[in-house]
């Protein structure tokens, strides 16, 4: 290979690093507009499911539920795939590929072919099924490329930064379409036709997606960015998930807090839980999507700050450290819900709406910090598995650390669902217009504060028990340099 077709080199810290290109980065980065697509999109399942296949409520939440637990047992089913796919067109991009290909059929059946055609139960969940199957392929793909592209301890939060500002944009920019577009086209509900036109909008945001995500990792799509520090380079078995499990401790700390910040994540967003908050309590849909774009777009250079602390003190420090700010907003914020009346927020330019935008604007903020610590972690995690065993395949960590959070997080649409049961939609799903109540008030706070602070502790108690610094990390990637340079000379 030319040298002008090698990643460049720094040296830090005594180690010569491996370094992509800022394009590279931006492109890899892109891989947002494949995940939070259908992130969007899945979102809207419930509401599918109910409209256009006549499934209550409840069960829709359970099919989600158990097609998560099928997704975390397909993640490490897939290293085995990871580990033994071999084209001459590389392996990462063959993979992203047809896993986007295989989860678009299985949108679009969803949403629109097969949607409100007479079909019942077993249809929706087998296309649901489909649609675990390739994201699985294709998420699970996309975890391992900030690993292999750099390991640069400086340059993985700018991975880090340009990941989650894109993570925040897309949906974002969903948000704006699907709302404030979609949604008043269709009368301002929730049907048919609605669904079947936020399908294609996210597909299509997901195909180019793909293509430019395929476009930044070429270069790395190649056999030797694969390699141990071995001199056999034996084929994956099980019990090497099991060793992973047991033996990585980043890892069981990255499980424990990022799974219970997850199941957070996960129910929060779903749309029935923003139809209580935005449609119900603060009743009025659209200015509601508007107050958190403009509470996003300023935030977004938070991440730039998060990742120099995270270059300068270590992923795990930053992650620490920022958890702690999101704690403290999350209290100040729901007590601001409790002393007024969330619908002021509903109104123009009211004091309660600019109040409501800050406090946003800082949770948004501290939360991009966290994700983009968290992102270069999981990076770091498979490095100290490579160093701890010599083996390199970035599915293993990924793969195991995917099965343990789905099967965790598998429970995030039952709460949805359960929590909207709670206050009564129990056969229908929520709509804007319907009327605010006392209990729908304290679910959705429950939901909305309660889950997030929740995790966060949980994030603060394992974080006691990683042993992955700063400085640590820098042995690690001596470690791994020193065996490397062994191996050749060998």
């Amino acid at each position: 290979m030319s040298s002008k077709n090698k990643p460049t080199q720094s040296e830090i810290d005594g180690v010569q690093y491996r370094q992509a290109k800022l394009w590279q980065i931006i492109l890899q980065a892109c891989n947002a507009l494949v995940g939070m697509s259908v992130y969007s999109l899945i979102g809207l399942a419930t509401y599918s499911g109910n409209i256009g296949y006549g499934i209550a409520t409840i069960t829709v939440g359970s099919i989600a539920a158990f097609s998560r637990i099928l997704d975390g047992i397909t993640d490490p089913l897939l290293a085995f795939v990871y580990d033994r796919v071999e084209t001459r067109f590389g392996k990462l991009r063959v993979l992203m590929i047809s896993g986007f290909l295989i989860e678009a059929i299985a949108l679009l059946c969803m949403f629109n072919f097969l949607s409100s055609k007479g079909f019942g139960i077993i249809v929706f969940t087998a296309t649901y099924i489909l649609y675990v199957i390739g994201y699985t392929i294709s998420n699970m793909t996309a975890q391992t490329l900030p690993a292999i592209m750099t390991n640069d301890p400086k340059q993985r939060p700018t991975i880090g930064v340009w990941t989650t500002a894109f993570n925040y944009l897309v949906p974002m920019v969903l948000n704006i379409v699907l709302t404030m577009v979609l949604l008043p086209m269709f009368g301002n509900e929730y049907n048919q036709g609605f669904l079947s036109a936020a399908c294609w909008v996210c597909i299509a945001m997901g195909a180019v997606g793909t293509i430019l995500v395929c476009i930044g990792i070429s270069e790395f799509d190649k056999p030797e960015y694969f390699k141990g520090t071995t001199k056999t380079q034996e084929r994956l078995k099980f019990k090497d998930m099991w060793d992973v499990l047991a033996h990585n401790r980043p890892l069981q700390c990255y499980i424990a807090a990022n799974a219970s910040d997850k199941i957070a994540q996960q129910t929060t967003t779903q749309a029935v839980i923003n139809t209580l908050i935005n449609g119900i309590l603060i009743g009025n849909m659209q200015l509601a999507t508007m107050l958190t774009v403009i509470s996003m777009l300023p935030s977004i250079l938070f991440a730039g700050f998060g990742a120099r602390y995270a270059g300068r003190h270590g992923s795990k420090k930053g992650i620490v450290t920022w958890t702690y700010v999101s704690m403290i907003i999350a209290f100040v914020t729901f007590g601001f819900f409790v002393i007024i009346d969330p619908k002021q927020i509903g109104v123009m330019m009211s004091p309660a709406m600019i109040v409501y935008v800050l406090l946003t604007l800082v949770q948004n903020g501290s939360n991009m910090c966290i994700t983009t610590s968290v992102n270069s972690f999981m990076a770091d995690t498979i490095d100290y598995e490579l160093d701890r065993s010599g083996k390199y395949i970035p599915a293993v960590v990924t793969g195991t650390y995917s099965l343990i959070d789905k099967l965790i997080t598998s429970v995030s649409a039952v709460i949805a669902t359960g929590a909207v049961a709670i206050v009564g939609y129990t056969t229908t799903m929520p709509q804007p217009e319907d009327p605010s109540t006392p209990g729908i008030f304290w679910v959705a706070m429950a939901v909305k504060f309660g889950l997030p602070i929740i995790g966060w502790i949980i994030t603060l108690v394992a974080m006691k028990f990683c042993p992955l610094s700063k400085e640590e990390m820098v042995n690690v990637q001596k470690r791994i340099a020193d065996k490397k340079a062994a191996l050749r000379v060998s």
